[in-house]
């Protein structure tokens, strides 16, 4: 059972772990400025094979999810992003101080959400511009958001197996 940290603790928590979201945010924002500012939309600039930077502006969520719905789907994914930020922000200070890979991808995983909702807020779309491809098979254009969203993701869920692993070795009777 985890216990509630003490508060000098826990600004000690904060601390540790959210300067990665802000590293996240600030090079996010700094990569879609640069891309905005160099690229053409829709003209790809190859970086090397597989790999090209492609801008490209997503009004909808993960795969273009929603970006014909007319609008309102802005709004929608801002809230909803704003929502789940509010509670990986809480989760972080709910963690133990030894909790690091957890806290590490909730870091990541806040840091890239806030990134698309400040598009979202300003530019009224996500600016993606990272492209990777196999012959004629495109993945669809991501971020750094994106990407760190993705990477916090698997940290958690490898967190989680390590856990479990760790909690089934612990309840095994001992021979």
């Amino acid at each position: 059972m985890a216990l509630v940290p003490r508060p000098s603790s826990l600004v000690t928590i904060m601390l540790k772990w959210l300067w990665l979201s802000v590293l996240v945010i600030v090079l996010d924002q700094v990569s879609k400025y640069m891309a905005t500012q160099m690229l053409e939309m829709f003209q790809p600039v190859a970086v090397m094979p597989m790999f090209n930077l492609t801008l490209m502006y997503n009004t909808g969520a993960a795969f273009s999810f929603l970006s014909e719905a007319g609008g309102w789907q802005r709004w929608f994914f801002t809230v909803v992003a704003l929502v789940i930020s509010s509670v990986i922000f809480t989760w972080i200070r709910r963690l133990d101080t030894g909790q690091h890979l957890h806290a590490a991808a909730l870091s990541l995983v806040l840091g890239g959400a806030l990134g698309n909702v400040i598009d979202r807020l300003l530019l009224g779309h996500v600016v993606d511009f990272i492209q990777i491809y196999y012959d004629r098979w495109y993945w669809p254009a991501f971020n750094i958001a994106d990407s760190a969203i993705t990477v916090g993701v698997v940290l958690l869920i490898l967190d989680t197996l390590r856990n479990k692993a760790a909690s089934h070795t612990e309840d095994k009777p001992q021979d």
